[in-house]
């Protein structure tokens, strides 16, 4: 088995999505990142090294098949220490395969979602080691937790 390498992936869809993990990613100052997301655009504004890979839903399955297509080549190539995500669907696919690989993975549900769960936070709960949610009132105690909003 390949050695795990200490990257955090760093996976964001456009949008509310990606600015939320601009906030997150203050966190990880001083480690190895490699940012995911759906348009090379945001990379390039922020400044940041990444990939770009397929914007996905449930909706589109050609787009999705290419997805996880390449979010599995990305996981299990890097084989990355942690996997976080904001949402939406690649980032999910990603915690997927960053589970296979022995990563910590990491959920954190869109502030948009006030009124529930996205279908992607809801299928969150296999994948994540740490799954959180932004609203209080939806925190459960088998999770998703809460611990604050980044918004």
């Amino acid at each position: 088995m390949a050695k795990r390498s200490d990257t955090v992936l760093a996976v964001a869809s456009g949008g509310g999505h990606w600015e939320q993990m601009q906030i997150v990613s203050a966190a990880f100052e001083g480690q190895t990142v490699l940012f995911v997301t759906t348009k090379q655009g945001l990379l390039d504004q922020a400044g940041l090294k990444g990939v770009v890979v397929k914007d996905c839903n449930r909706n589109r399955i050609g787009d999705t098949m290419q997805c996880v297509r390449q979010c599995a080549k990305l996981v299990f190539s890097i084989r990355p220490k942690v996997v976080i995500s904001t949402g939406a669907a690649p980032g999910l696919i990603c915690l997927a395969f960053g589970r296979l690989v022995g990563a910590k993975t990491i959920w954190i549900d869109s502030f948009a979602n006030v009124e529930k769960l996205s279908m992607s936070g809801k299928m969150a709960r296999f994948f994540a080691d740490t799954w959180l949610t932004q609203w209080s009132h939806l925190a459960q105690p088998s999770g998703p937790h809460y611990s604050g909003e980044l918004l």
